[in-house]
């Protein structure tokens, strides 16, 4: 094992390494791209953007790093985009860089790099199949890469700035992009980075979107776990903003909101949980039970919601929402 002294020299001697401005290499890099050589200047980036890293020289690690994922992403080259934007996250953590607006910003701009690409809606006969699974195999490529360096850096702002679930700015940025590209949505995980977020209104126009496109039945459980959601985490306001906004929706754009007995129960809940009334909490709970049983996670929140509004304890704390959340982050 080294000792301290030993370990206090190297550190002296890295800072010491001299290396040229990062500008030098990001244009030597530009010019192997425009031959068409991808991987190369992949290699190069993460070269680079080592050695900077072993002289402690972090500001300039995360400059190399950036300046690639956003080039690689923009020439559509996800792959390559994703693995130096986790990259340029792990290095946040290396530094023990502060979550910031600065820093977020550029988060932000990486991620405003990862291609958009609407799936093919007709197709012909022949190629179409071929065509189609490559697009779809394209979607989940995005989908992954993108989510990949959201939700590490997800855990570098849980870590280094003051959101115990995480930068609410980047659940927005997750959510949307998984709800905009992925072939087969999944609302639930949609649902869940959004309510800690900081966007409901945002929220609301996804649940429009989703509802215009959605089976049958499907509309209702998209508004009621959204709620949920919001009320398990013991924010009432966002709940209501939600049912708010979509009501706005129904009579300026004429929205078809679901008429059925789980929104009838969501929407007494709602007026239930603005008062100290536990008994009629657990009196709807009993009425609409078949409605609630439509997926076994809605019985879930309430268990949470139950605890957060009325201090009914949970009998294992260890379930729910925390449980949960490990799981997503994996």
């Amino acid at each position: 094992m080294a000792h301290p002294l030993q370990k206090t020299m190297s550190r002296a001697r890295s800072r010491r390494i001299v290396l040229p401005p990062v500008q030098e290499h990001i244009y030597k890099i530009e010019e192997v791209i425009e031959e068409g050589d991808y991987y190369g200047a992949q290699q190069m980036y993460k070269t680079v953007g080592a050695r900077y890293l072993a002289a402690e020289k972090y500001s300039e690690a995360l400059d190399i790093l950036q300046s690639g994922a956003c080039t690689q992403l923009k020439l559509k080259q996800v792959t390559c985009g994703a693995e130096l934007a986790v990259l340029f996250v792990e290095t946040l953590v290396k530094g023990q860089f502060p979550y910031d607006d600065d820093t977020l910003d550029r988060v932000r701009k990486i991620y405003k790099n990862f291609p958009q690409i609407p799936l093919p809606l007709q197709l012909g006969e022949d190629d179409d199949v071929q065509q189609l699974s490559e697009a779809l195999g394209a979607a989940k490529t995005r989908v992954e890469g993108c989510s990949s360096f959201l939700k590490a850096a997800l855990k570098w702002s849980m870590e280094f700035g003051s959101h115990r679930n995480g930068s609410p700015e980047i659940h927005v940025m997750l959510a949307t992009y998984i709800y905009s590209e992925s072939p087969e949505v999944d609302m639930a995980k949609v649902s869940y980075h959004f309510v800690r977020g900081n966007n409901p209104k945002e929220f609301a126009s996804i649940l429009v979107n989703f509802m215009g496109k959605c089976y049958p039945g499907e509309d209702d459980m998209a508004i009621a776990r959204a709620v949920l959601m919001y009320l398990s985490l013991g924010n009432l306001r966002d709940a209501n903003h939600i049912i708010d906004e979509l009501k706005k929706r129904e009579e300026s754009e004429g929205l078809e909101f679901p008429d059925s007995e789980l929104m009838e129960f969501i929407m007494y809940l709602l007026l239930t949980l603005q008062r100290d009334a536990l008994p009629l909490f657990n009196m709807l709970r009993a009425n609409y039970k078949p409605s609630i049983e439509r997926e076994p996670a809605l019985n879930e929140f309430l268990d949470e919601i139950g605890e957060k509004f009325y201090g009914v304890r949970r009998r294992n704390p260890l379930q729910g929402i925390f449980g949960d959340f490990l799981k997503m982050m994996g």
